[in-house]
This record gives C-alpha cells, structure tokens and sequence, in this order.
C-alpha cells in the first residue's frame, strides 16, 4: 500500500457483532501506535452511546457507517491513525471508504455466525431481536479486504492481535522515526 505522507492511516475492522473486532482493536492499538506515529481508537459502539443512536434499520446503519467514515477521514487528515471497529457491513459503504479515504486498510475479522450464536456473548443473540446481522440482516461482508483474520475462537485473541500486526506489517511497512 502507497501511504500519501500527510494522512493518517485509516484501520477499519469490520465483521460481525462478537466476533473480536474491539477486542483486536485494543489489542494491536500500541504496536500501531509505536510503528506507524500518533494513533486513535473509535469504536462503532462509543459513537452510538455517544450520540444516543438507537436506530438499526438498513437506512439508518448506512448513514451513521458514512458519517462514521467521514469522522475517520477528518482525523486522518490531520495526520492521526485511526482503528475503527465497527459491524457496517455494506457494500455501499466498503466503497464509499475506498473511493474517499487516502490511507484506508480494511480488516475483515471473519468468523462464523454459529459460533457466535453459541457463545452468546452479545445480548441479541439471547433474546429475540430485530434488525441484528447474520439473523433479520443480510451481512454483505467486504469483496475484497485488504486483510481477512479468521476468528474460530480457537485462539486467544492476544494471539490473533500478533498476527493481524504481522499482516498489517506486510501491507505497510513501519514508518521509520526521525532520531536527532
């Protein structure tokens, strides 16, 4: 990946609700941090507590995933990396990021909806709900990421984290720091 200099880069971590995407998040934050400069973490979740956004229908999650992407974009800008973790698994918006983010590496985290309905580890998967993907909703998981991570949960996370870092490693190489 070509990195235009003054932009951040942009880590969107995508996949199903449970499927490790926070957790990997906060786990590869200080390696990316250390190898490629000044880094933020924004989970999907804090922007909907944040501004109280309790809608889940298709229309609504498409235009919170885009003015997510455009909260991304601006930081970025501004020459901070950023780590998204979010569901948004739409087509519409995979290319709204790719035609509008300079430095945009997407990471799908790959795992299987019947692992997660057994784990059970969201709320929704216990009880009757609308409008949760993988159920009611119709996932369109990313054509073409840049990297996919499988997460079976048949692997610490710590583990899986060190190994999205090499993948993201072969993608874009550390940003070398200027010592004086």
């Amino acid at each position: 990946m070509k990195l235009k200099k003054k932009n951040g880069i942009v880590f969107w971590i995508t996949g199903l609700s449970g499927s490790g995407k926070s957790n990997l998040g906060n786990i590869i934050f200080n390696e990316i941090n250390k190898n490629y400069g000044k880094t933020v973490i924004i989970h999907g979740d804090d922007i909907r507590n944040i501004y109280n956004f309790k809608q889940y229908e298709k229309k609504d999650r498409i235009k919170l995933g885009i003015g997510n992407a455009k909260l991304c974009k601006l930081v970025a800008n501004q020459g901070v990396n950023v780590i998204f973790t979010t569901v948004a698994l739409f087509q519409k918006l995979h290319k709204f990021n790719r035609q509008n983010i300079k430095n945009y590496l997407e990471i799908y985290v790959k795992s299987d909806i019947s692992n997660l309905l057994k784990k059970k580890k969201k709320k929704f998967y216990r009880k009757k709900t609308k409008f949760v993907w993988g159920l009611d909703l119709r996932p369109e998981f990313p054509k073409k990421p840049d990297i996919t991570l499988e997460n079976n949960f048949n692997m610490p996370l710590k583990r899986l984290g060190r190994i999205l870092i090499e993948k993201i490693k072969k993608k874009i190489k550390p940003i070398k720091k200027k010592t004086n």
